[in-house]
């Protein structure tokens, strides 16, 4: 309550400035007022109408309807997004100066509407017109599109029929570039033939909808179309030729049922930047074709069915401009060779999900700007490549399920790996003990400044988000954005022994720890205790033994924790977070105790019956004994004992915008 108070209070204060300073500005042109907790629409004076050219207002708590000289005035830009307002569906004419509606831009984006503005109808110079985010369904007025429209956003909505949104034949519609996006709607159906009319589309964006049936033909021929996003859909068939779009800079059909072949007139496509057709049905070789495109920047081919040997037989760099090459998921085979791309350009290379062998490609250690370099589920025979600890922006490696083996001993702590924040070695055969000069070197997983983490960043670009899989709850979830705050150690699955480290307390940064499947001995680190950031804790199927240190209680954060099939004993802390674990947690521990385990810690186990030729009296003495035990023991019990908590906030997984179940690893069975 006390803070709408004082919130309230200094949007008043923050309003009665900028009233004051619109009185006093006869000649104001902009005024922006975003993100100034405002809750009501500034009231402009007549003589400030006369001369604003752009108002701001987005980002605010603005209630109610807008008052109808925005749509009379000089006003060439206006922004109400993010606001919940109202908008009369009709102007008075004898409100309306219709030699003053000069409106060029509207900005609508989540401001609570459901259907078309018809009061759009006066603004006869619209060019950019932002309505996404809101709830809009039906179909688009015919007068739109008599308009000088360049521009229409209306993503994420619940539109439902593609045929209801675009002109039709007769239309006169001919403005361009037109910008067209209606991405993340409940669109189904084909694409109409007649679409291939609008000989000026530049940007067509039908992305993550239902749409299906073949991708016409006709699209290969817009000479005009710059940006293709038809990706998360159900278009079937082949990939039509794409030999007169000679704009196209942005190709994106990945998450559909395409086949066949990548079409060769890409190669044409000289102005081409990002071409993804991942998650697809396509079976090709790799596509050396495009080596000369001097502005493809992202290649991703990843989840289909690309076959043979990654090898570039002229021995020369080509792919001038490539930055991301994703191959993950395919057929690939043989010994990888990354000698054909640009060393210093590399930022992400996936070819995880193949059937690649031999060593690592010594290579890689010239490629200064890479950041992410999954090579997962691969048959790699290399011991642990210590040299890639000279890579200054190295944030993501991924070396699981391949056949590396070895110690992890040569790592230079001086030097180390100063940006990894996610490690994953499961699944391989490295030995030995988890050594301290290890643990140093992994000096981003160290604790973060506030200001790291109050910044909530993705790994990648604006034009490509990285991904990864790890390995969380047991779980194998796929982050399809990974935020850089995200810090995971995954060990899992090798042949290391001996004693957890108490170093692994300088990790402080950790949200993810698996060091389940190996052979650890020991107590549990007190340690532990110091990763407050620790979310998922897997120590399960090692041979731990001791007691649960009661410290890890305090791991507030702690939401996944598995200790099972260990030599662990005595009683289970009760308080905080381990109070939501299951006896999943805890099983294969035949010596713990206390719940959720259904085995007290009070229970006492009665002795066996004498074995045959012993006398009746040596059992009913002992048995006597024992009764006389059982009767202290229970004059001793507090009945009725309550353990109070409190709730926390619902942890979930706060980095993950979209994931999916692949399935739970395999273990080693215990009781």
């Amino acid at each position: 309550m006390r803070y709408v108070q004082s919130q309230t209070l200094l949007s008043i204060l923050i309003f009665d400035a900028l009233l004051a300073l619109i009185l006093l500005a006869s000649v104001l042109q902009t005024l922006s007022c975003k993100f100034a907790l405002m809750f009501a629409a500034v009231i402009v004076p007549t003589k400030t109408q006369d001369k604003l050219v752009v108002l701001d207002l987005s980002n605010n708590h603005i209630h109610g309807v807008v008052p109808n000289w925005l749509w009379n005035s000089t006003l060439l830009r206006v922004n109400l997004s993010f606001n919940v307002i109202d908008f009369p569906k009709q102007l008075p004419l004898s409100d309306l100066n219709f030699s003053f509606s000069m409106l060029r831009e509207l900005y609508l984006e989540s401001c609570n509407i459901s259907s078309f503005p018809e009061f759009l109808k006066s603004q006869e110079n619209l060019e950019y017109l932002e309505l996404s985010n809101n709830k809009i369904s039906g179909a688009i007025p015919n007068w739109v599109w008599k308009k000088s429209l360049r521009y229409l956003y209306l993503a994420n909505n619940h539109l439902s029929s593609l045929e209801q949104l675009l002109p039709n034949q007769s239309s006169n519609f001919s403005q361009g570039p037109f910008s067209f996006d209606a991405s993340s709607n409940n669109l189904s159906g084909p694409i109409p033939n007649w679409l291939c009319k609008m000989s000026r589309l530049g940007r067509f964006d039908v992305s993550y909808n239902s749409l299906s049936g073949p991708i016409p033909n006709c699209l290969g021929n817009m000479s005009a179309l710059y940006s293709l996003d038809l990706q998360g859909n159900n278009f079937s068939g082949m990939m039509p030729k794409f030999s007169k779009a000679t704009q196209l800079s942005f190709l994106k059909v990945s998450e559909n049922r395409l086949e066949g072949k990548l079409p060769r007139s890409l190669a044409e496509c000289t102005q081409l930047e990002v071409l993804d057709v991942g998650s697809n049905k396509m079976n090709d070789t790799f596509p050396f074709w495009l080596e000369k495109l001097p502005y493809l920047t992202v290649l991703i081919l990843r989840e289909n069915r690309f076959y043979g040997q990654i090898k570039h037989f002229k021995h020369k760099s080509v792919f001038p401009t490539l930055d991301v090459l994703d191959i993950a998921s395919n057929q690939f085979s043989g010994e990888l060779s990354i000698d054909f791309l640009q060393p210093t350009r590399l930022r992400s290379l996936k070819i995880g999900g193949n059937k690649l062998e031999g060593k690592l490609s010594r290579s890689l250690a010239n490629c200064t700007a890479l950041e992410v370099l999954d090579l997962g589920n691969n048959m790699v025979h290399d011991t642990f490549p210590f040299w890639l600890e000279k890579l200054p922006s190295l944030k993501v490696l991924v070396l699981r399920a391949n056949r590396f083996y070895g110690t992890i001993s040569k790592i230079d702590t001086k030097r180390g790996f100063p940006k990894l924040r996610i490690l994953d070695i499961a699944s391989n055969n490295f030995s030995g003990d988890l050594s301290i000069e290890f643990l140093q070197s992994l000096k981003a997983m160290a604790e973060m400044t506030n200001d790291e983490k109050a910044t909530l960043d993705y790994i990648g670009e604006n034009y490509y988000q990285d991904s990864v899989t790890i390995v969380n709850r047991g779980i194998e979830m796929l982050y399809q954005k990974v935020l850089t705050i995200l810090t995971c150690l995954d060990l899992s699955n090798n042949s290391f022994h001996g004693r957890i480290p108490e170093e692994i307390q300088m990790l402080r940064s950790l949200r993810v720890i698996n060091l389940s499947n190996n052979g650890f001995s020991g107590e549990i680190p007190l340690a532990l205790e110091n990763l407050k950031d620790l979310e998922s804790l897997d120590l399960s199927q090692n041979e731990l033994s001791g007691k649960i240190p009661a410290q890890l209680t305090s791991l507030t954060f702690l939401a996944a924790l598995n200790l099972s099939c260990n030599q662990l004993e005595g009683s289970i802390p009760q308080s905080n977070q381990f109070i939501t674990f299951t006896n999943d947690s805890y099983r294969g521990n035949p010596k713990l105790c206390g719940l959720p385990l259904s085995r007290k810690c009070n229970e006492v186990s009665l002795p066996m019956p004498p074995p045959p030729g012993e006398g009746e009296d040596s059992w009913l003495n002992a048995l006597s004994t024992w009764k006389i035990a059982l009767i202290g023991y229970a004059s001793g019990l507090i009945v009725g004992l309550c353990i109070g908590y409190t709730a926390l906030n619902e942890l979930g997984n706060k980095w993950v915008d979209k994931f999916k179940k692949c399935g739970k690893r395999n273990r080693r069975r215990c009781r």
